[in-house]
């Protein structure tokens, strides 16, 4: 069940901001992305329902979305690479261009066989980042596939796996932290080979031997708002199927969504940007100081 619950003011909010606008839904199929580097690495696969990218040692591969969101539900189920991953990295998140550009981060940094996945999560803002949080996860990523969801409305960003909420970056702009609000961005993804840094600092090098290597997705579902001809809003709809579908414009964890975030911010975060003070010096960002749970 989904933790995620709506409050009365945020909805007036969002129906003053998303007034007259599209909503794409684009449920299980790729038909809304194109492969768009990796020569031949990157293939769409049984009618669209199935997109592999590929790593060797010559090059990695990657697709972005056709269309550009202003605030939505993406949705993507992943099966990551099984065995020796160390040194590889499989990336799925929104970006916007340019030097002040927006991104919600979905980084997944491979390791030696038997040591787990860490999930790298990140928000820039106006060009900005530094605001990593990294998970192990409660389940083998590699056997079988399961769900990656950024929800990001104007409120909050929710991060979830299958389901459950792993972090949450609300909106501070009220005391000087910058929000993504007004940039559209594409969804992204890449697999490529980063073993100067990304297993155990880069002390652990890619085997290829194993190669090639291949990351498996399924299940896009990009439920947001279009950004086209410089406009983009979400219409209300009249049904409560509907109606159900657009949650993600108003939606906070409630209290069994923030039982759950703590459980795996408990157990499972292995590096929390709030918590490190040898980084920053002057004092943690202020966001840091608004909730324990970022």
């Amino acid at each position: 069940m989904l933790c995620l619950s709506s409050s009365r003011a945020s909805k007036m909010l969002m129906l003053v901001m998303l007034m007259s606008c599209l909503v794409s839904s684009s449920y299980g199929s790729f038909e809304d992305v194109e492969i768009t580097w990796g020569n031949g690495r990157g293939k769409i696969l049984n009618g669209g329902q199935l997109l592999t990218l590929s790593l060797d040692n010559y090059s990695g591969s990657g697709f972005q979305s056709k269309n550009e969101y202003l605030f939505g539900r993406i949705d993507m189920q992943l099966k990551l690479v099984p065995g020796n991953s160390a040194g590889t990295v499989t990336t799925y998140y929104l970006s916007s261009q340019g030097a002040t550009h927006d991104e919600i981060d979905f980084e997944f940094l491979g390791n030696v066989s038997g040591q787990p996945y860490t999930v790298h999560t990140n928000v820039f803002a106006q060009g900005k980042g530094n605001r990593e949080q990294q998970f192990h996860l409660w389940f083998n990523p590699t056997t079988s596939f399961h769900t990656y969801t950024i929800l990001w409305n104007p409120q909050r960003i929710i991060f979830l796996v299958d389901n459950i909420p792993i972090r949450v970056f609300n909106n501070n702009e009220a005391i000087g932290v910058p929000f993504p609000t007004s940039q559209p961005m594409r969804v992204y993804s890449s697999f490529w080979n980063a073993d100067d840094w990304a297993t155990q600092g880069g002390r652990v090098k890619t085997d290829w031997t194993h190669a090639p290597f291949t990351a498996s997705y399924k299940n896009f579902n990009a439920n947001a708002c279009v950004h086209s001809s410089g406009s983009s809003s979400c219409g209300s709809q009249s049904t409560k199927s509907i109606s159900n579908d657009q949650a993600w414009q108003t939606q906070d964890l409630d209290a069994n969504g923030r039982k759950r975030l703590r459980w795996v911010q408990q157990k499972f975060m292995i590096y929390n940007y709030c918590t490190d003070t040898q980084r920053f010096p002057q004092g943690l960002p202020l966001e840091c100081k608004r909730s324990r749970f970022l």
